[in-house]
């Protein structure tokens, strides 16, 4: 038997993926950036609404320029972790900028989003407590369950009642309960019911950490994400998100005004245990974070493309999500249709993202699209004109 027989099914899979699309739609490349919103793939202009660069940011000349000079100044890398040689000056203002952005003392910094949730999550809930699970969570946050060993109980999703019945069945239990939700979830673009998940939150005593990874910079009057649009920020205990969207660049964080988030960073083995981040990354989100302050009417914009793209897909008949955001899951009957749609997406020149079971909620296949601030009115009509000659040229059996 070989080690690798396990990977069998998955090389099946991919082949017949393949085999119906003609494309492996796990290894797209884009070979050249021109802009936030266009690129070059398969040699082609290509529309890109699959990159969660929310607020265009990743190709900021303020950002730019500042990541130039880091290098300059500061070299490449660190070479080390956070808790030996790997905190620079610039890591500590970093955590300073954020978690003033955010109202609140304290901040850790990660050297990606998925480590974030992976650290903070597994190192607040162990053996002996609770961690209580919206039925979608993304996969950093089930994969810090298991590196956690926390008991998981999993509540309906969005569902604050059915989070409140499954916290009264525990109230005797000792341990600590962890109540996990994200502001916008990654898949389908739905929208936490906040101010209810922190009245639960009060009722029952619990602790409440909120992933604001593609909230943060997107809701909010002024971008901290759905516990300020919703007025809550003072019951959420650690809110934790990621550069990688609205800000364009890589890393994680945590924000908390608790001062024993201090603590945390001595026991928590995902930021112990690799590398810091790079200083060119580290003032590049800075500048970012300029951009995103300075330029409020980006979110306005944002919310106002969304909405179009949205209502623009729903006119074609398509399925999507109540909740208008700019995470945009279109949502299919059959992995075949989702295959092809996608497909022919590419080759008309819009590239989204396509998810499949069982990575999926409901387990129905989608194709999830990400909409951006700088997309212009025309670039939203064509994607979903583009989306319209696809959905015609798919087979009735489809």
């Amino acid at each position: 038997m070989s080690i690798f027989d396990k990977f069998r099914g998955v090389e099946q899979r991919l082949a017949e993926l393949q085999a119906e699309g003609g494309r492996n739609p796990f290894s797209v490349v884009i070979e050249r950036p021109l802009s936030s919103t266009v690129g070059i793939i398969e040699g082609r202009e290509t529309l890109l609404f699959g990159t969660n660069n929310y607020l265009g940011l990743s190709q900021s000349p303020r950002a730019i320029e500042a990541a130039v000079e880091a290098v300059k100044a500061r070299g490449v890398g660190t070479t080390g972790s956070r808790i030996a040689n790997g905190t620079q000056s610039l890591h500590e203002q970093l955590e300073q900028r954020i978690a003033s952005f955010f109202h609140q003392k304290h901040c850790m910094v990660f050297s990606t989003g998925y480590q974030a949730n992976l650290g903070m999550i597994s190192t607040l809930a162990g053996k002996g407590d609770y961690l209580l699970l919206d039925a979608d969570s993304h996969a950093s946050i089930y994969d810090a369950s298991r590196l956690g060993h926390a008991q998981v109980i999993r509540f309906r999703h969005n569902d604050p009642d059915d989070l409140h019945k499954r916290l009264n069945r525990i109230k005797d239990e000792p341990g600590a309960k962890l109540v996990v939700v994200e502001g916008i979830y990654s898949m389908t673009g739905n929208v936490v019911p906040m101010a209810e998940m922190a009245a639960v939150k009060r009722e029952t005593g619990s602790t409440l950490l909120v992933d604001e990874a593609h909230s943060f910079g997107v809701l909010g009057p002024n971008g901290r994400g759905v516990a300020e649009a919703a007025g809550v920020e003072d019951d959420v205990d650690f809110i934790v998100g990621t550069f990688s969207k609205s800000l364009g660049t890589v890393g994680g964080y945590c924000v908390s005004r608790h001062p024993e988030l201090e603590l945390v960073r001595l026991h928590c083995r995902p930021y112990m245990f690799t590398a810091s981040l790079p200083p060119e990354v580290i003032a590049a989100t800075m500048a970012a974070l300029d951009d995103m302050e300075a330029q409020p009417e980006l979110r306005t914009r944002l919310m106002d493309n969304a909405a179009r793209f949205h209502a623009g897909l729903n006119r074609l008949g398509l399925t999507t999500g109540k909740t208008v955001s700019p995470v945009v899951g279109v949502v299919l009957e059959t992995i075949p249709e989702a295959i092809m749609l996608w497909n022919t997406l590419l080759s008309l020149g819009l590239y989204v993202n396509l998810s499949l079971p069982p990575a999926t909620p409901d387990h129905h296949p989608l194709l999830r699209c990400s909409v951006m601030a700088t997309h212009t009115s025309e670039q939203i009509d064509r994607a979903v004109e583009i989306f319209g000659e696809a959905m015609a040229r798919l087979p009735a059996s489809a």
